[in-house]
């Protein structure tokens, strides 16, 4: 594939800034799924990337990178042109805090409870004017800045932060090539009904606006391409993924992410990974199911618990010979619905092991930190990997943890997550609200013939090489080129 001048934009960007007791300045690469599978544009394209100043230092690089962005480079060594907008403090806040979270994240994870939440109140549409709109239109005029130098570049937008963006880019420069892709599931048109109708519209009209809208899986397009046509009457075609509306076409792509497996094979190599593993396997039983996940109330985690206390009551026979290892990454803390979720992960866990532990042993060993190397080594170990979120656009844990396991692991894959469209046929699949069909899941793989158990893992591992992140990056463009890309 030739380079390509792209602008890439998210939220958050593949570094951020602090300063070191001596007053240096310290880089820091930038975590996160969306980070790492976009690591291969900077290998393969020029690159300039605009995002959100996260830190005091992140500030002061973006006033440092206002006229001219700065010169950086990935882990792999490729370069990129970093540019850090600074958004009014109390903006990004009701940006992040009260729209993109939790209010677009639990509408598309359809994680309301309807009967008492969200309420729509004079600070929430403050939130939306003042935070959410005022953001997007800070990084949508960076991003014109650069198109006036650059105006051949193709805009890369992503995510549910950055709705907005692409219509404010298309009003004051017709002619941008603009891709807007999706990392969250999209509902069916009646939940966006939570919202306001006048912020439901401005949604649909701010990606539309993009010439390629990618999501993850087919049964998101499809429901995208039904919310076009009941939420602005725009004229869809849904065979051909085309939607038309205020004169102007946009293509709508099923494109799944994924990730590098050269690189996820290469860090089994790293001696702090092998040491997490080395610590796992002295302390584990015969069996072990694992758990990766965020304190998401999308993860679906306490139900998961439920399901495994399900499990010791129906089969008693595994008290003493199986573990349940929960590794827990922290998320969004300063959100209360957040935190409380935490707190019953935290409650639920207890109760299982206050039930059912004892003689040296622990049934249920939850770990809440952010340890990167730790889940690596989980995935090392596992003989049953839970993976049972209410709604995922995608859930990477389910493509990574295959490539490194080394005992015939068998994943227990959720029915809504974006991955089960993929590997859906070599996993086992549950229906995210069912605890009991859960437990029996577990149970199957606990207990699954080692044959039957390889042959699932090594489809699955056969479907992550073949269809990786390269692939995912390469069909982006090939959709943006097809509709008259620069």
């Amino acid at each position: 594939m030739a380079r390509r001048r792209l602008i890439v934009v998210s939220n958050r960007g593949p570094a951020s800034f602090a300063r070191a007791e001596d007053g240096s300045r310290v880089p820091r690469r930038g975590g996160g799924g969306l980070v790492t599978a976009l690591r291969g544009l900077l290998r393969l394209h020029d690159v300039t990337w605009i995002a959100s100043a996260m830190t005091a230092e992140d500030r002061v690089v973006a006033a440092e990178t206002a006229d001219e962005p700065r010169l950086e480079r990935a882990r792999d060594g490729s370069p990129y042109r970093l540019r850090l907008v600074a958004h009014d403090p109390a903006a990004y806040d009701a940006f992040y805090n009260v729209i993109a979270n939790p209010l677009l994240w639990f509408v598309q994870h359809q994680l309301w409870p309807h009967g008492s939440a969200p309420d729509f109140d004079d600070r929430t549409l403050a939130a939306w004017q003042d935070g959410y709109v005022a953001v997007n239109r800070n990084l949508a005029d960076a991003v014109l800045a650069e198109l006036a130098r650059d105006p051949a570049a193709a805009v890369l937008f992503h995510d549910y932060h950055l709705y907005l963006a692409p219509g404010l880019v298309r009003a004051a420069a017709p002619s941008a090539r603009i891709a807007h892709f999706v990392h969250v599931p999209w509902p069916q048109p009646d939940a966006w009904r939570v919202l306001p109708q006048p912020l439901r519209r401005a949604i649909y009209e701010g990606i539309l606006a993009s010439d390629v809208v990618g999501v993850h899986t087919a049964r998101w397009r499809a429901n995208l391409l039904r919310g076009c046509r009941e939420t602005l009457g725009a004229d869809v075609d849904e065979e051909q993924g085309v939607v038309r509306h205020a004169g102007r076409p946009t293509v709508v792509r099923a494109r799944p992410i994924s990730v590098d497996p050269e690189e996820f094979e290469g860090l089994r190599a790293d001696p702090a990974v092998q040491a997490r593993v080395d610590a796992i396997r002295a302390r584990r039983p015969e069996h072990l199911i694992l758990r990766v996940d965020r304190t998401d109330p999308s993860k679906n985690v306490v139900r998961g618990f439920r399901a495994y206390a399900l499990l010791l009551e129906r089969h008693p026979e595994l008290r003493g010979r199986v573990q349940l290892l929960a590794l827990l990454d922290p998320s969004r803390q300063e959100i209360p619905e957040y935190t409380a979720y935490l707190t019953a992960v935290r409650r639920e866990a207890e109760a299982v092991n206050a039930r059912f532990g004892g003689n040296g042993w622990l049934p249920l060993d939850l770990r809440v930190r952010d340890d990167f190397a730790e889940s690596l080594a989980g995935y090392v170990e596992y003989d049953a990997l839970l993976v049972n979120a209410v709604y995922d656009g995608m859930n990477l844990v389910a493509k990574e943890a295959p490539l490194l396991n080394e005992r015939a692991g068998v994943l227990v894959l959720s029915e809504n997550a974006g991955a089960h469209e993929e590997l859906g046929r070599h996993a086992l699949t549950v229906n995210p609200f069912d605890v009991g069909q859960q437990a029996e899941a577990l149970h199957a793989a606990l207990t699954m013939p080692a044959a039957e158990r390889q042959r699932r893992l090594d489809a699955l591992r056969a479907h992550v090489r073949e269809h990786d992140v390269a692939r995912w990056i390469e069909g982006q463009l090939h959709d943006l080129d097809a509709v008259g890309g620069p």
